[in-house]
């Protein structure tokens, strides 16, 4: 039977795990109090002896009777009244009767106790008054989206469904920017490709502090942010109203771009027009995404307060059992006096949170689903898709496959001499990058599981981190059959490539067979059809068409993030670039593998190549230096810059081997490496604080064991320094170079996989001590002044 310490911490909301009751202390104070009854218990039985028995009954007689005529209990709880420095009720127990030799202990223990107590009670107070105003704002949001929509419809001279006319749907409005997230960018371009889709799925929005909705979005040059659009208002319910218009398309971040102009001279006549004339339209659509950020956030609201009736029961349930075991130790019934206090107290008395959450379940079906409550209860409690035993057996089944194969293919190849320098350059040259490209890719996906089977175990909120629909997003389990079916199809081709040349084939007759595997994999990645993970494959295809355009989008985690592992993939890109240029070009009819390497056009593609990711990289920072104003961006954005110069200078000296090259590539790398290991170690993973607790580590730490942050930083270390392979040419027993090139890439992709952890575990923690559990939502109306 599982412990109540284990499933109580496997039940709690992680983000939230310093404002439950610390069960775990509670039980090291009845753990004292029980090691001061067994010494006394000792030392009572060695004194019992030098005792006449008489003296000892008549003790236990007197103190029966004076248990008899009591009229209190052993303990009373005082109820302090709120102070005007203190919110809400605070809870003192004093103790009316002796406990032996254990009162001291005792003592400690029910001072901790009532300390819980008030934690809890305080924290829930906290968030229920959060919530509570959420909710009202909320409300308010939708009634003047409800007057806004009649007075469409009242122009429209219909009561249906908007119209199309672009002249009489409007009515005067205002557009500025707000900033959004993955969710919502999504539901934007969804809105501009078709106005004619689900209008009920859910809009999420990204992490935030609870007060930061609030915050007014027009921000001065001074900031450093871009500044919003001209305030055009609307007056709604007698009050002056501006909608927001978030930056989800790069024509509206050019936009705004070109809207910061000196003392904004150009647009202030038109501004003034705009505000005194009320003659900005708006049409459906920009209601239509209001909609969508008021249910996005009746969603959020929704799973906070579910969030909140969790935290109620199992601090309940905690408090409830440690009484118990208090009992059992000092055999006093402290557990009907306790327990009624605790059930009289706020967190566990008050009822608007139910309320709260009926009344937001009954707005949501009647608003947004139709009075369909089993449509509504699809987006207020989605569910976990159930892990199938299927696909444990199919990771099985290919593991065994890829294996058999890969060892069939390394003792073919180890037969025909393929990986010795200066022999079968053809296929080293053409069929060979085809291999470790896709090795590198599939790795790095493969430690991606590994990473999310991780963070499940130390209860890393990954998904809340990286905004992944709970119903959607991959398991670790998807992922390891993905990359083991993946790995067996690749393998096997290229097991039967190499037979077929065994054989007596020509290059040309076979050479076709790497390509059509590529063209296969790009076919089922932008297939259309609900096959193979179709959500989560348009969901990579999106963060990188979002990383590619990095500068004209609002930069959220999953992208930066994306950005960051295409930078430890430098060289699959690159055998991505030669492969697609072998075959574009018909050199693989021609068996002229050099020809992409003698055209001019293509080695500056190679130096491009080279340091793109690196490129996309700075330009998010310097979006989110725009976006936020913080100068850390601008110093992260030299990060990159460095590591462009390093991975130019490379390039360089692999195309002339002099030492004035390779003296630009150790200063340039070095400069570099100190760099990228400041920022892991302190910016990216939290630790090196001086003043930390653990020492040179961080205080919060969701690994129990410190030795292993103290080894990842020095593997860190040492992964980075792979780079020292490019000076010293060092070889394995006349392995061909491009074997060594690609365990060296390897290499970069498994640091790149301890790096996920704790960047993430970082993440989680800033999080936790913030208290975001869940998303703030904007909202999409705002009251300004006249």
């Amino acid at each position: 039977m599982v412990k109540f310490s284990k499933q109580f911490e496997g039940q709690l909301i992680s983000e939230w795990k310093e404002a439950f009751v610390d069960y775990l202390k509670l039980k090291k104070g009845l753990k004292n109090i029980h090691l001061s009854n067994d010494t006394n218990n000792i030392s009572n039985k060695h004194q019992s002896s030098y005792v006449p028995k008489s003296i000892i009954s008549s003790l236990r007689n007197y103190s029966l009777f004076s248990n008899q005529h009591r009229e209190h209990g052993p303990i009373q709880v005082h109820k302090k009244l709120a102070s005007s420095t203190i919110s809400g009720d605070m809870y003192e127990t004093e103790m009316l009767e002796q406990f032996g030799e254990t009162d001291a202990t005792t003592k400690e223990f029910f001072a901790c106790l009532d300390q819980q107590l008030n934690k809890v009670n305080k924290f829930y107070r906290t968030k229920e008054e959060e919530f509570m105003e959420r909710g009202d704002s909320l409300k308010k949001q939708m009634e003047i989206l409800f007057e806004l929509k009649s007075t469409f419809l009242k122009k429209q001279g219909k009561g249906g469904c908007f119209q199309d006319s672009k002249e009489d749907q409007s009515i005067s409005c205002t557009f500025s920017n707000e900033e959004d997230s993955v969710r919502n960018r999504e539901l934007e371009e969804e809105m501009d490709e078709t106005s004619t889709g689900d209008k009920n799925k859910p809009c999420l929005d990204s992490p935030r502090a609870a007060g930061e909705v609030e915050k007014s979005m027009q921000v001065k040059r001074g900031d450093g942010k871009l500044r919003a659009h001209s305030g055009h208002i609307i007056n709604c319910q007698g009050k002056n109203l501006r909608i927001n218009i978030p930056l989800t398309t790069p024509s509206r971040t050019l936009s705004a771009i070109t809207y910061l102009v000196p003392e904004d001279l150009l647009n202030q006549s038109s501004r003034k027009w705009d505000t005194e004339g009320g003659m900005i339209h708006v049409n459906k659509k920009e209601l239509h995404y209001a909609e969508k950020m008021i249910k996005g956030g009746f969603i959020e609201l929704y799973k906070g307060l579910g969030y909140l009736k969790v935290y109620r029961n199992l601090n309940m349930l905690a408090f409830l059992k440690i009484l118990k075991k208090f009992d059992k130790v000092t055999e006093k019934q402290i557990l009907p006096i306790y327990l009624k206090v605790v059930e009289s107290s706020y967190f566990n008395n008050s009822d608007k949170v139910m309320k709260l959450a009926d009344e937001v379940e009954e707005l949501f079906v009647k608003n947004f689903a139709e009075d369909n409550r089993t449509k509504a209860m699809k987006y207020l409690r989605p569910s976990q898709a159930k892990e199938s035993h299927a696909v444990t057996f199919f990771i099985g089944l290919f593991t065994g496959c890829l294996l058999a194969l890969l060892a069939g293919y390394v003792v073919m190849a180890h037969l025909t001499g393929l990986y010795r320098p200066q022999q079968h350059s053809v296929y080293m040259e053409t069929v060979y990058p085809m291999l470790s490209m896709f090795s590198l890719m599939f790795l790095h996906f493969f430690l991606y599981g590994c990473n999310i089977l991780a963070w499940r175990k130390t209860q890393i909120n990954y998904s809340f981190i990286f905004e992944l629909a709970p119903a959607k997003d991959l398991k670790y389990r998807d992922i390891f059959l993905i990359c083991t079916m993946a790995m067996t199809t690749v393998v096997g081709v290229m097991l039967l490539h190499l037979t077929l040349l065994t054989k007596g084939y020509s290059y040309a007759q076979v050479q076709y067979i790497p390509g059509l595997l590529l063209l296969a994999f790009l076919l089922i990645l932008v297939c259309p059809f609900n096959v193979i993970y179709r959500s989560s494959r348009y969901h990579f295809l999106c963060v990188i068409k979002n990383i590619v355009l990095s500068p004209l989008y609002k930069v959220v985690m999953l992208d930066f993030f994306m950005a960051d592992q295409l930078c430890s993939q430098v060289p699959m890109l690159r055998n991505l670039e030669y492969v697609t240029c072998y075959y574009i070009t018909g050199s693989y009819k021609t068996q002229d593998y050099g020809y992409c390497m003698r055209t001019k056009h293509y080695r500056d593609l190679a130096y491009a190549v080279s340091f793109l990711p690196y490129y996309w990289r700075a330009m998010q920072c310097a979006r989110r230096w725009l976006d936020e104003g913080q100068r850390s961006h601008l110093v992260n954005l030299g990060k990159y810059v460095s590591a462009m110069l390093a991975a130019g200078a490379k390039v360089a000296y692999e195309k002339d081997t002099s030492v004035v090259w390779l003296c630009l590539v150790v200063i340039m790398s070095s400069a570099a490496t100190m760099y990228q290991l400041y920022w892991d170690f302190v910016k990216d993973w939290g630790l090196l604080q001086i003043n930390s607790k653990n020492p040179w580590l961080r205080n919060e730490l969701m690994l129990h064991r410190k030795a292993i942050y103290y080894f990842s930083m020095g593997l860190n270390l040492i992964l980075r320094l792979a780079w020292l392979q490019t000076v010293l040419h060092s070889s394995f027993e006349n392995v061909d170079y491009r074997v060594t090139s690609l365990f060296l890439a390897a290499l970069e992709v498994i640091r790149r996989g301890l790096w996920n952890f704790y960047r993430l575990e970082n993440e989680h923690v800033n999080n936790a001590g913030k208290f975001r559990a869940v998303k703030t939502v904007p909202l999409p109306f705002h009251e300004v002044d006249e």
